[in-house]
């Protein structure tokens, strides 16, 4: 893209052009993305997953993806990804880049049957989101979606279920989480088993293949 192109169309186009710089630098410096790899978004900002997670390197990580080529090698890369608006969905790549302003970490996951694991995620599109983190629910959340879906090549499980939190310091249920449950009328589901992204992002069968340090 052109800056003097840019340029020419003025202070609100130029500040349009600067994030698709931003955009395009870190897509520049995203490795190569294979089937099955996770896909992670480091958040721009506090919210109310990163008060009460966090991921490899303390990072805020909110979210998670599955990176799927449709038609195989070489076809165009997607990621299933489960969002509060549309449930579960596949996505363009180049739509999370832009959602996200690139702020993507790509986790290569060891000792999973890959194959069967994108076909296992693949099997839940369509299904609605769970915003209130209830196991065994119809529902799905982003990083259930990976607990869900990924198996060893024994058809195990490969990610644990763990105690969720929603507490910002011990004992404390933060404020944010508290009123999200209290407006819909349920307990807040504290030490329930769930998991989350930034938590998946540190497990050992996950090795994180770009630089953490950048963001």
């Amino acid at each position: 893209m052109s800056v003097v192109k840019c340029l020419s169309g003025g202070v609100k186009a130029f500040a349009v052009c600067l994030a698709l710089l931003a955009t395009s630098a870190h897509v520049g410096a995203l490795p190569p993305i294979a089937e099955g790899d996770l896909v992670f978004v480091v958040a721009s900002s506090a919210n109310a997953i990163t008060a009460v997670t966090s991921g490899v390197d303390s990072l805020p990580i909110d979210h998670v993806a599955i990176a799927h080529r449709i038609g195989g090698n070489g076809g165009p890369l997607y990621v299933i990804e489960a969002l509060p608006d549309r449930g579960v969905v596949l996505t363009p790549i180049d739509s999370l880049m832009s959602r996200t302003q690139g702020q993507l970490l790509v986790g290569r996951v060891a000792g999973a049957d890959v194959g069967v694991s994108v076909q296992r995620a693949l099997r839940y599109v369509g299904r609605p989101y769970d915003f209130y983190y209830q196991p065994g629910a119809e529902d799905i959340y982003c990083s259930e979606l990976v607990q869900l879906s990924y198996v060893d090549t024994s058809g195990c499980a490969l990610f644990p279920t763990i105690a969720m939190t929603f507490c910002d310091h011990p004992g404390h249920i933060a404020d944010s989480w508290a009123e999200h449950y209290r407006r819909a009328g349920l307990a807040v589901p504290e030490g329930a088993p769930g998991t989350n992204p930034a938590h998946q992002s540190r497990d050992p069968h996950v090795t994180i293949i770009n630089d953490s340090k950048d963001f």
